[in-house]
Formats: structure tokens, sequence, C-alpha cells
């Protein structure tokens, strides 16, 4: 995902301390959402004395939570880059599943997914955020269904399977997942669903 903030014209300096506000910005958003942040709460954290460099680097608090999407993007996908490059068999599925949970578990099952956090209090109420949120979870399908279209250009998936639709309901299962681990502090839900999908893609494979 390309930034519109113009990072490339920045000094070394300037690119490290707008990363810094970012950085600073996503974990309280994380924590507190976006509407419970306030500028005051990002430039301390930050470690910023003046609030004109936020506006310099972003333009307002909306050109921020731009640029928040985006690095949440990378964060979620970075972690699991690994293995989303080559999901494209049912036992690096059941990896991918195992990595998921085991995060979950690291973090006390608190918090939920960064961009579903986001999404869940930016999609009514900021169209451009909405949009780059979109940008950011067709990332995270477009990964998961090119390793099952791998699958199905190698014949392991059956003819009529859908690698679109299949990753999409994937994707699906596990915001829904994640917002259940949040909600009961436990990854039963998430697990249950995950290998209920992992298991609808096992029954299409071919012998």
């Amino acid at each position: 995902m390309t930034s519109s903030t113009g990072t490339r014209r920045l000094t070394a300096k300037g690119r490290a301390t707008r990363a810094r506000i970012v950085a600073a910005a996503a974990q309280l958003m994380y924590e507190r959402g976006v509407t419970g942040t306030s500028t005051e709460d990002i430039l301390k954290a930050a470690r910023v004395a003046s609030p004109s460099q936020l506006y310099h680097y972003f333009g307002d608090k909306r050109g921020l939570v731009q640029a928040v999407i985006e690095h949440q993007t990378e964060q979620v996908l970075g972690f699991q880059k690994p293995l989303l490059s080559r999901l494209d068999s049912i036992e690096a599925l059941e990896a991918w599943r195992d990595a998921v949970v085991e995060a979950q578990h690291a973090r006390d099952c608190q918090g939920g997914c960064p961009l579903g956090s986001l999404a869940s209090e930016l999609s009514d109420l900021d169209p451009q955020a909405r949009a780059r949120l979109v940008a950011g979870y067709e990332q995270w399908g477009n990964a998961i269904r090119e390793g099952l279209r791998s699958m199905r250009e190698r014949g392991e998936l059956d003819g009529g399977a859908d690698p679109d639709r299949l990753a999409l309901a994937l994707l699906t299962a596990l915001q829904g997942g994640l917002l259940m681990t949040q909600t009961r502090r436990d990854t039963i839900a998430l697990e249950a669903v995950l290998n209920t999908m992992i298991d609808h893609i096992r029954f299409r494979t071919t012998p």
C-alpha cells in the first residue's frame, strides 16, 4: 500500500519522527479507540513537543488515522507473512491457524484484531478510513487467495472450488473468531471456526 503523505520527500530524521508518531498513535488507538485518543496523548507518547509536527506530516487527525490503518495492515500482514506466502496446502493452513491462535494466547485474548477494531469504529463514520480498511483487508484476502489458487492449479482442490469465495469466507471467519476471542477471553470460538473452514477446504480437496 502506498502512503499518500509524501514520506519519500522527508529527510531521514523526518521519516523517523513520522514513523514514531504513527507507531504511538496506532498503539493508543488500539488500546483506547480513535475517539478515545487525543492528539495530545499521541504527541506525548511519541515524544513530540509541537502539534505543528503532526499537522506537517499528516494534515490533521484524519490523515493520521489513514497512516495508522496502513501501519496496522503492514503489522498484521508482516506477522503472518512467512505463513501467508505459502498458504497452499492443508498443512500450511493448519500451521497458520496455530500461529493465529497462539498469538491470541500471547496477548491473553485481549485487544482483538487491529484492523477489525478500527473497522468497527470507523466504517460508518469516515468513508476514507473505510476505503483504506477495505484495501487492507483486500491485501490480507489476496494472500489467502493465492495459496488456494495454487492448490487448485495443482489439482489439489476440485475444479468447482472457488478460491476467491473460500478466501473471503476464511478471512470473515477469522474476523468473527477474533471478536469472540476478545469478548470471551478464550480461543474456543476462534479455533472452532477456523477448524470448520479448514475442514470445508479439506472436503474440497481431491484424492
